[in-house]
């Protein structure tokens, strides 16, 4: 037999024995358990992304403009209400120096000074003319200022008004475009969801002066084992629910696909406290995700969540629970993890 022949016999038994080996006593393991499994690979379809992206970005900012324009026509409302009642006030103050000036006829400045008995009487009567010349003129000029303050503050109100009917048509259309991304995978109908109204409270993360949320780039290192970083409001948004008790294995950033992952702008939380399993979750870890999800939902205005996925359905602010179809596996479905994407 040729030795090469022999040669390659020999690494084919060699092989054979070593998986058997393998087979028998397991793959060696480091570390005092294995590591969960790797994050799930979920439906990072670019366009599906950008889309509820925009439409979900559109609906908290037009929302939050809505809320302004509410603000501000409640302050406007009760400017009105007050310099309409001055300009009453004023109006029948004016009113009553007119039928008096009517009924009486008002002396001339000459005449009233030249029928003075003295020269005491000249000067008090010189006086009393400048006095009501000048209540006269300040009751009209009060008189004017009021209803030009008051047909000002009426029309911000108006505006105000305007402003708030397109911001309620701008989340209509934005509504609009997260339904009809949505069915593009075959998703977007209306869906039951998991509200839990004794989720606890999350402390707010920072917004600007005017209640907008800050421009964010990915600047903080991942704490989860995935490498990587995260923005600062997603940081925030993963600390509160672990103070909230939310304790279950999360990995955030991801290189590659699409989507906020490698944006530093999502988190992937296992409803298994191990990781996440290839399986959807039931039971405990079913009941630790309704949770999960219902806190991000309760508190979505003050952490400045974008959407939350979970169990074949979507959420997001103006649209609530949608339906959501990944694909058909857990991952996919997100019913073996909530998915959590940050403004």
């Amino acid at each position: 037999m040729p030795r090469t022949v022999t040669r390659y016999r020999w690494r084919a038994l060699l092989a054979a024995l070593i998986a058997t080996v393998t087979v028998a006593v397991g793959a060696p393991v480091t570390g005092a358990a294995a590591a969960p499994n790797p994050a799930p690979k979920e439906n990072d379809e670019k366009k599906l992304r950008d889309n509820l992206e925009a439409a979900a970005k559109g609906q908290v900012e037009a929302q939050r403009k809505l809320d302004d324009a509410k603000r501000r026509a409640w302050r406007l409302d009760k400017d009105v209400k007050r310099l309409e009642a001055q300009v009453e006030t004023t109006r029948n103050t004016v009113g009553v120096m007119a039928v008096e000036s009517y009924r009486t006829g008002r002396l001339t400045t000459v005449s009233a000074l030249l029928n003075s008995a003295s020269p005491d009487d000249f000067l008090q009567r010189a006086g009393s003319l400048e006095l009501m010349a000048q209540r006269d003129a300040g009751a009209l000029r009060g008189y004017a200022e009021a209803q030009a303050a008051a047909v000002g503050a009426r029309a911000q109100l108006d505006a105000e008004v305007r402003e708030q009917q397109k911001q309620v048509a701008t989340l209509a259309k934005r509504k609009e475009d997260a339904e009809r991304a949505l069915r593009t995978i075959g998703g977007g109908a209306n869906s039951g969801g998991y509200i839990n109204p004794n989720s606890p409270a999350a402390k707010p993360a920072p917004r600007n002066s005017d209640g907008s949320w800050p421009s964010e780039s990915c600047t903080i290192d991942d704490p989860t084992p995935a490498s990587g970083c995260i923005t600062p409001r997603t940081l925030h948004a993963l600390r509160q629910a672990q103070a909230a008790d939310f304790d279950h294995y999360v990995s955030c950033h991801r290189s590659g696909g699409g989507g906020e992952h490698p944006k530093g702008r999502a988190c992937d939380f296992a409803a298994a406290e191990g990781g996440f399993e290839n399986k959807s979750a039931t039971g405990s870890d079913k009941a630790y995700g309704d949770n999960l999800a219902s806190f991000f939902i309760k508190n979505a205005n003050a952490l400045g969540v974008m959407y939350v996925i979970w169990y074949r359905r979507i959420w997001m602010p103006g649209t609530g629970w949608k339906s959501y179809s990944g694909g058909g596996d857990p991952a996919a479905d997100h019913t073996n993890h909530v998915h959590l994407s940050m403004l």
